[in-house]
């Protein structure tokens, strides 16, 4: 018996022994779908400097091409976020039949509303009516780019906000928010979902337009079913219960998304579960415990210093870990503890299942389903990353 058959068949009888269906646990563990951004596999940086990387992709073409090895290596990575206009081309058929040539599809697509001269004002929060034209109809745009590749989804982060008292009224400003975003709903097709981020914070330092999920909630409410909430885990302020926000927006069926990213201090935009595990762990035990279904989850991380698909599928793994060790609590006895006012017993119940070792069912569940039994390693031994290094050049 290997030291992994060994490892398995241990934490196989332990969970048996608590009632867990472990071939239900590999199943649903199979069945996980993480969305990689397109952003994450070419060149990025600081304020201060961006740190090139040897065989970093250059166009949006590479980045499909790296997304598809991620998923070789994970078999749950089948879709990539695209970021208008930085994933822009002119042919989008010609580019989702790429996709679908790497076994891949385009997930959700990322209006740019932060970069250009004109929204240093703000984009659809801004005084000037033709600015806020401009950045309607570059949503517009982004949904038809949406229809063209079959993506059902629009995910929309706005930088909007001010950095002095008085620089701008904040009613009006909210008006023009509301007045925009109605424009934008009105044109989603049937089933396509516009996601809502937010951010209390940066680059505008007095306030932001969007600055926190009770903001993007009441627009999503008012907008309509087809509007929702995207948490971006580092977008909230130090100490805020991510878990109960998660849980909150499930119960109200507004919880539409994530972008997973961890930090120390703010939006540090790190690899995911790196700086709080924890956290992650109870993010997934709150969408197991409501239920979610059809929540998307994408990465969202800035990759300065560290190997950019080596980084991926390290924040790939940390999220399949995290949902792992939600999918082993044994609810029934955390519900029965619960209910007796056992505190300790009920907090040791979520403790004991986060100090598990996952790393033999996670093995497991990906020899089962063919692909390698740890994706870094066989990451490694590939050479793919040398590969694309010496043909791209850079």
């Amino acid at each position: 018996m290997t030291d992994h058959t060994h490892a398995y068949a241990l934490l196989a009888a332990k969970l048996s022994d608590r009632g867990i269906d472990v071939e239900d646990v590999k199943r649903r563990l199979q069945e996980l779908r993480i969305e990689t951004p397109s952003w994450g596999y070419g060149d990025s940086g600081t304020r201060f400097k961006t740190f090139p990387w040897r065989g970093a992709a250059r166009d949006v073409r590479e980045k499909l091409a790296d997304a598809a090895m991620v998923h070789r290596l994970t078999g749950v990575c089948s879709s990539v976020a695209l970021h208008i206009p930085w994933d822009s081309v002119d042919d989008w058929a010609e580019l989702g039949a790429y996709a679908e040539s790497l076994g891949m599809s385009i997930g959700a697509i990322n209006p740019n509303l932060f970069q250009d001269d004109d929204y240093r004002l703000g984009s659809v929060c801004n005084p000037n009516p033709e600015v806020r034209r401009r950045a309607v109809e570059h949503v517009l745009q982004c949904i038809e780019i949406a229809r063209a590749t079959g993506s059902m989804v629009i995910s929309l982060w706005l930088a909007d906000g001010t950095n002095y008292a008085g620089q701008d009224s904040f009613a009006e400003r909210h008006a023009r928010l509301v007045d925009s975003l109605r424009e934008v709903y009105a044109a989603l097709p049937t089933g396509m979902r516009l996601l809502i981020e937010y951010k209390f914070f940066e680059p505008a330092f007095y306030h932001t337009d969007v600055p926190d999920w009770g903001t993007s909630y009441a627009l999503a409410v008012k907008l309509g079913p087809q509007a929702q909430v995207l948490v971006d885990t580092g977008h909230h302020a130090r100490g805020t219960n991510v878990e109960q926000i998660v849980s909150f927006l499930l119960g109200e069926g507004k919880l539409g998304g994530f972008h997973f990213n961890d930090r120390r201090y703010a939006d540090d935009d790190l690899i995911a579960g790196s700086m709080n595990p924890f956290e992650l762990f109870l993010i997934f035990h709150e969408l197991h415990t409501g239920n979610g279904t059809n929540v998307a989850i994408t990465i969202d991380q800035s990759y300065n210093i560290e190997p950019k698909i080596e980084a991926m599928v390290q924040s790939v793994v940390n999220i399949q870990a995290a949902c792992a060790r939600a999918l082993i609590v044994d609810r029934r006895t955390l519900s029965e503890r619960q209910a007796a006012g056992d505190v300790l017993g009920a907090h040791r119940a979520l403790v004991d299942v986060f100090e598990t070792d996952v790393r033999p069912l996670l093995t497991q569940a990906r020899i089962d389903a063919g692909l390698p039994p740890d994706p870094i390693v066989a990451l490694k031994e590939s050479g793919y990353q040398e590969r694309v290094a010496r043909e791209r050049g850079v």
